[in-house]
């Protein structure tokens, strides 16, 4: 599969020394998290990532060739309190999350825009909390994995108004069960 790295991006990579960070957004009803693995904050693509120093881990991210859903596992730890409320209170399953690859150069400056390496949606998330830490672990599957879901539709008037409420040419597909109708006969 073809890489869209940048031209900065590729020649952090080979030179002699790399100085590699993740950056994760998770997005949220009340707004979206974005934490990166240094110190302090800095700015991708116009947005703050907040810094959480260990970041925590990330599990293998891969890549098939199949159409097959893969997945990821992330651990955020030194995790901010007002976060941990956030994970606890809201519905999170289905939200959009995504994992960035970036590079710093020698002045500690973020080189080019970071390589999205895992793109997904949130499936389980689970908090441990201790005196002196926080941690969230969450589990993230790629969008292929509505592939395995099955879709359950009827042709119900009911059904159909989740799509179109207004539409009533189903309304009147029970009348016709039982209608006799005459083909070919003139009347």
């Amino acid at each position: 599969m073809a890489r869209s790295l940048t031209a900065g991006m590729v020649t952090e990579i080979t030179a002699s020394s790399l100085k590699p960070f993740i950056a994760v957004e998770i997005e949220f009803e009340n707004g979206t998290t974005r934490a990166w693995s240094g110190y302090g904050s800095i700015n991708i693509d116009g947005e703050e990532y907040f810094g959480v120093g260990t970041l925590g881990s990330i599990g293998s991210v891969s890549e098939s060739s199949e159409n097959k859903a893969v997945g990821v596992q992330l651990r955020l730890s030194g995790i901010p309190p007002e976060l941990i409320a956030t994970a606890l209170s809201e519905n999170y399953q289905g939200n959009p999350t995504a994992i960035y690859l970036g590079a710093l150069n020698e002045d500690h400056s973020i080189v080019s825009s970071p390589y999205k390496i895992f793109s997904g949606q949130i499936d389980t998330m689970s908090v441990s909390e201790d005196a002196e830490s926080a941690s969230i672990t969450l589990t993230a599957e790629s969008r292929m994995i509505d592939l395995n879901r099955p879709r359950v539709r009827r042709y119900t008037p009911e059904d159909q108004k989740i799509d179109f409420p207004n539409d009533k040419g189903l309304d009147y597909v029970s009348s016709l069960q039982e209608a006799e109708i005459s083909w070919g006969v003139n009347g």
